[in-house]
């Protein structure tokens, strides 16, 4: 394993965590079992960034992590999130970053995972009727508090994520970021890199579309693909298109697309730790693969050439969705 620093933070994580969402909610049935499978053997092979939300399958996602942390706190960087409000059926009610909002999730968060300290702990999504210096000084309290070490936040645009960091240090920024969403690529990379914030790059492998293994739109009546504009009708076959060029070089380079797509990123910068999202050891043991992927700068270029930026057809969310990123 290697280790990154994010940002100007004492926390020094693998070089790639694991996202725990697909556990819960959003890629099909659960499987609590073989879940913790996954999470246990992450850490035996020497991942130790671990990232879930308290909105994630309504709190249950905290709750499975916490079955795991009992046994394991100390090896573990735990990053969890707080901001998107969910109904019980799971019916989203709203953004919230209230100060009063602040200390209750968080709180909330601490009984879920069944520990005392959140390592990092970000605003899910901007609170646009609140000033984010509300939002960033409740949270800059929690670390008074001893119940968070540090802060982040995720798809925030350069305007607030300037404004949050000189109302407290900002740890890290988490966005979704892969070969098909190079959307931080410019001002948003550029802001973090200025004020020395770590970037976490969510989905890296395009909600699994980069991995070659998905070939059809036909998702179950749980995946939370079949409402995304990437996968349906011209859009997904114009997207397969541009997976194929990755499978073409993967197979140059005798590794997976898969790999191949995480060693890209993982390449855009030692500040960069992806947390590609996995509920299975098998896969898990194949992303990891991708750090024994070398990529000169002659195949930096051609992967560039093959799926330029912008080059994915559609919105990565449906439009309800959009509205919420990049404020």
């Amino acid at each position: 394993m290697r280790y990154r620093r994010l940002g100007k933070s004492s926390l020094v994580v693998s070089a790639l965590g694991l996202g725990c969402m697909g556990m819960s909610q959003s890629y099909g049935t659960p499987d609590d079992a073989e879940s913790l499978a996954t999470i246990n053997h992450a850490i035996d092979r020497g991942i130790t960034m671990l990232d879930t939300a308290d909105m994630y399958g309504g709190g249950t996602n905290e709750e499975l992590l916490s079955q795991v942390l009992g046994k394991r706190r100390n090896e573990v960087v735990l990053a969890t999130k707080f901001g998107n409000m969910r109904q019980p059926d799971g019916r989203f009610l709203g953004v919230n970053g209230s100060p009063e909002y602040v200390q209750q999730a968080c709180e909330a968060s601490l009984k879920r995972l069944k520990i005392s300290t959140i390592d990092l702990f970000y605003l899910h999504r901007v609170d646009t009727g609140v000033p984010i210096e509300d939002t960033v000084g409740a949270m800059a309290r929690l670390i008074d508090q001893g119940k968070v070490r540090y802060l982040g936040l995720s798809e925030a645009g350069a305007k607030t994520i300037r404004r949050a960091h000189a109302t407290y240090p900002i740890a890290a920024l988490q966005s979704e970021y892969s070969l098909w969403t190079r959307d931080p690529e410019g001002e948003i990379l550029a802001t973090c890199r200025e004020l020395g914030i770590g970037f976490v790059p969510y989905s890296p492998l395009g909600r699994g579309i980069l991995t070659g293994q998905v070939k059809s739109a036909e998702f179950g009546p749980k995946d939370f693909r079949r409402m995304s504009p990437r996968f349906q009708g011209d859009n997904f076959q114009k997207n397969l298109a541009l997976v194929t060029r990755v499978e073409q070089i993967a197979s140059e380079k005798r590794c997976t697309p898969a790999q191949l797509a995480l060693a890209w990123v993982l390449a855009q910068g030692d500040d960069i730790v992806p947390i590609p999202g996995t509920k299975r050891r098998t896969y898990l043991d194949q992303n990891l693969g991708a750090l024994d992927v070398s990529l000169n700068a002659s195949d930096l270029r051609r992967i560039d050439e093959a799926i330029p930026r912008g080059a994915a057809v559609g919105a990565r969310y449906p439009d309800e969705y959009m509205n919420r990123l990049g404020v």
